[in-house]
């Protein structure tokens, strides 16, 4: 599938992973036209998702509106204005503890909203119009919950979840699955495993852990040290998208005689888990060599060994042969590479007088 000279929708577009795409397809596609849209909600600091969306806004291909996913005039209006021929789903309420406390924006954003991309998909081609040709969305590792076979392939039922969260992404995984075999419209799902890297989510464990850090609070380390993370740099999510987005599933008819969903789902992890106190070891590193803390910095005094958290899981694995296979792509970026690009990043953001 070729997206040259194509409008792309990603929703969610100021955040970590939707501004990263969007720059990538800007930088790299000939006559792309990206169309974002974001609600700007103060989940963390909207200053770090103005900074991003005024990156973006230097390329004349790109357009921007303040709109959130769960109202379903203005994505509607937002179909009918850019006829988009891709979108891309990454607008979602994130953080497993969040959802805890806060449960109302997980079932507004999470299912209401994407319920909403999904029916304006699906009447984009009312009229005869060519409509979307590809929905591609985010979903997350958290459906994985604590199973106990690994590492976690895409076959595996997953049927429990461990939090609301999890339980909201397992939920956009079924109605996409729906909409596919009702309407034929090409799904992909994208099973994402911690992704970290430059200017990401504060609320995620390496960017928060170094604000604490220079704060010189205690870090909490959970399950006292014993998780394991598959940890995926930005850099790869953003190139198995990507790939992802070219190749939308076909529309075809069974041997029963009835139309096969075009949907399918994928893993997008490095295939490599880390223990949590290896991970804290390298950050500390690559935050003194970054200057971001002093040489002397007592790490051990503000290291905190605690119990698992309600709604984490102890590791998360990621089996990628199938996003190998189907499209040569695997992760690569190793964690001390990606945490230095971070920590220069961090050094840069927030220190660049130092």
């Amino acid at each position: 599938m070729d997206i040259n000279n194509k409008t792309i929708l990603i929703t969610g577009v100021a955040g970590f992973i939707g501004a990263n795409l969007a720059k990538q397809l800007l930088l790299d596609g000939h006559g792309v036209r990206v169309v974002g849209i974001d609600n700007l909600n103060a989940y963390y600091d909207v200053a770090l998702k103005q900074a991003r969306l005024a990156e973006l806004q230097e390329h004349h291909d790109f357009i921007f509106e303040k709109v959130d996913i769960a109202d379903k005039a203005q994505v509607q209006r937002i179909f009918s204005a850019y006829t988009p021929q891709v979108v891309v789903n990454l607008a979602a309420q994130a953080g497993v503890r969040y959802s805890i406390d806060h449960p109302d924006p997980y079932i507004q954003t999470n299912i209401v909203g994407f319920y909403n991309i999904l029916e304006a998909c699906c009447h984009s081609g009312d009229n005869g119009a060519t409509g979307v040709e590809h929905l591609v969305y985010a979903s997350s590792s958290s459906v994985y919950g604590n199973n106990a076979k690994i590492p976690y392939s895409t076959e595996i039922k997953v049927d429990s979840p461990v939090s609301l969260y999890a339980a909201t992404k397992k939920a956009d995984e079924l109605l996409a699955h729906a909409y596919a075999k009702l309407y034929s419209i090409p799904c992909t799902g994208l099973r994402f495993f911690t992704v970290y890297g430059p200017a990401g989510r504060p609320d995620m464990a390496y960017f928060s852990f170094t604000d604490q850090l220079r704060a010189g609070e205690n870090i909490k380390i959970f399950n006292y040290g014993n998780c394991k993370r598959d940890f995926t740099y930005i850099d790869d999510i953003v190139e198995g998208i990507m790939r992802v987005m070219k190749s939308a599933p076909e529309r075809r008819i069974g041997a029963d005689g009835l139309p096969v969903p075009p949907y399918r789902l994928y893993n997008i992890g490095n295939g490599h888990p880390e223990s949590l106190l290896e991970f804290v070891d390298i950050l500390q590193q690559e935050l003194v060599r970054a200057e971001v803390l002093p040489q002397n910095y007592d790490f051990a005094a503000h290291k905190q060994l605690v119990p698992m958290q309600p709604g984490d899981v102890s590791v998360t694995y990621a089996d990628v042969s199938p996003l190998e296979r189907d499209f040569g792509f695997r992760p690569q970026t190793d964690l001390r590479t990606g945490l230095r690009k971070f920590a220069e990043w961090y050094k840069s953001f927030y220190l660049p007088e130092i």
